[in-house]
């Protein structure tokens, strides 16, 4: 532990730290999905379908907008989305089928810290327990770590959202505790349950998802082999 003039401990010297820059809002290609920036007239209404696979609107339970009952609506919020420069938001078009099925985007930017949070994740019934979803997040953890050199990657959440902290786990991040009353949306409280990877960690991350994601990982039936959770354990 370094030790100041004072004989106080002080955090690690960074003498070569220079502030990260801004994403650039770009086409993010994959082996099963691309991310390409949110457009209202090629994504609206492949999303909005992809949506109303599951009718009972429980997905949007834990986002701060939604659930929308017909396309104007949801064109209306997307118009809001695709211009926003934080939260930036990408549609996740799977390369099967041509078509978009989720949308996930880069928000509360820190660039002369090096931190970005990942967020507004909104992946349909299309993507969900598929690689779709997983290399999706990959794909942007890849840019935001090794194109962008930023040092930390946050996942932030409603602390009784289940599935999303049970992904987050899943995917590699660590959990730093609860904000407890952190914010107000929809007419309730919500604790906020923060994780994060920072990029000491990442290289390690990046082999188990790269393990993960290969083909051979996954049978005839595109059952996976080893989980992203046991490729993630040293060996």
């Amino acid at each position: 532990m370094p030790l100041n003039s004072h004989q106080q401990p002080i955090g690690e010297a960074l003498p070569d730290w220079t502030a990260r820059p801004r994403p650039s809002h770009k086409v993010i290609e994959g082996r099963s999905c691309r991310l390409e920036p949110l457009d209202v007239a090629q994504h609206a209404e492949a999303l909005f379908n992809a949506y109303c696979l599951l009718a009972d609107g429980s997905d949007w339970t834990y986002l701060p907008v939604g659930p929308f009952t017909d396309l104007a609506a949801y064109t209306q919020h997307l118009q809001t989305a695709a211009a926003s420069q934080d939260p930036q938001h990408w549609a996740v078009i799977d390369l099967g089928s041509g078509t978009a099925v989720g949308t996930l985007s880069l928000m509360r930017m820190d660039p002369a810290n090096g931190v970005i949070e990942v967020g507004h994740v909104t992946f349909s019934p299309l993507m969900k327990r598929t690689p779709v979803s997983t290399e999706a997040q990959y794909l942007l953890m890849k840019f935001v770590f090794d194109e962008l050199g930023y040092r930390r990657y946050e996942w932030k959440c409603d602390a009784l959202n289940a599935p999303s902290r049970k992904a987050a786990d899943r995917l590699g991040f660590s959990f730093e505790g609860i904000f407890r009353q952190a914010l107000v949306y929809k007419g309730r409280n919500r604790d906020t349950a923060w994780y994060s990877i920072i990029d000491q960690e990442w290289p390690a991350l990046r082999t188990a998802f790269e393990r993960w994601l290969a083909a051979d990982n996954f049978d005839a039936q595109g059952v996976q082999k080893a989980s992203l959770t046991d490729l993630r354990q040293p060996r």
